[in-house]
């Protein structure tokens, strides 16, 4: 029999709009969670979702207000499942890898007046700021003390469009995806038939560190997308079922989802588009 105590303790956080959270993106979790498990090494002992600001600029995306909230809602019966308003709340758009580098260090350093500073690199204005490779990275698992042997991996929960997303031009930096396979982890949950492998394959970082990608296939076929409900609820059609009973509720309460809503952003540019190019120019 497995003894707990020498299972490897994870922490599984997924970012994204949540615009609205539906049944499917709690779904992630359990799946997730019921893969790790049945490897019998790890133990999953903590869920975070981390809806975006709204500086992200996304089509469509209404208050991080209302996204948190709603997202608060759906997890409201879960156990191990929680909320973080922390990235949604912040005035510009932060890149993923700060995210997960925040989220790091509240699990190094639980003071939170310590994880700001500590996981995003300050710049001064004006200047760009030179990569630190060594800088931010967690403590390397080797010649660890045991206190800091006791602190869970942190991985990137995400679908297979997400990881696809790795592959546009602009959206992601190039070292931030090293950063966050090589040091953090993806688990990337994958609809049955999705060629995620290939697209590792052609991918020299993704498979220099394909041992650090976690790929959980859901076998029972699930459609759902946010911005299928949101079509659904501008033609006025039902969406129970969807999305937790709590959120179709607080939808309906302050009548979200609108023509209107959906042109929100509608031109602008989205913001890691904006300044990856722009820093590419530097």
């Amino acid at each position: 029999m497995e003894d707990p105590e020498k299972k490897t303790e994870v922490v599984l956080l997924a970012c994204g709009s949540f615009n609205p959270i539906t049944s499917m993106h709690l779904r992630l979790f359990e799946l997730a969670k019921d893969y790790f498990h049945e490897t019998g090494k790890y133990k999953v002992i903590k869920g975070i979702i981390s809806p975006v600001s709204d500086a992200y600029k996304k089509k469509g995306l209404i208050s991080a207000d209302h996204r948190v909230a709603m997202a608060k809602l759906a997890t409201k019966t879960s156990d191990w499942v929680e909320v973080d308003d922390w990235e949604s709340s912040q005035n510009e758009w932060l890149e993923t890898l700060k995210v997960l580098r925040y989220h790091q260090q509240k699990l190094l350093s639980p003071d939170p007046t310590n994880s700001l500073q500590n996981a995003i690199p300050v710049a001064k204005p004006g200047r760009k700021r030179k990569q630190e490779p060594n800088r931010h990275e967690p403590i390397k698992k080797k010649n660890q003390s045991p206190d800091i042997k006791s602190v869970p991996q942190l991985k990137l929960l995400c679908g297979s469009d997400m990881l696809e997303s790795f592959g546009i031009p602009n959206l992601w930096k190039l070292e931030d995806i090293t950063e966050i396979v090589e040091n953090h982890g993806l688990v990337c949950i994958s609809r049955a038939g999705n060629n995620v492998q290939k697209f590792i394959y052609e991918s020299d970082i993704l498979w220099r560190h394909k041992n650090n990608i976690h790929l959980v296939e859901e076998w029972i076929a699930n459609d759902i997308s946010s911005t299928k409900i949101r079509r659904a609820l501008r033609r006025g059609q039902s969406i129970r079922y969807l999305v937790p009973d709590a959120v179709q509720a607080y939808i309906e309460k302050h009548n979200l989802y609108s023509p209107e809503s959906e042109d929100r952003n509608a031109g602008v540019v989205l913001a890691p588009l904006q300044k990856n190019a722009r820093d590419s120019k530097n």
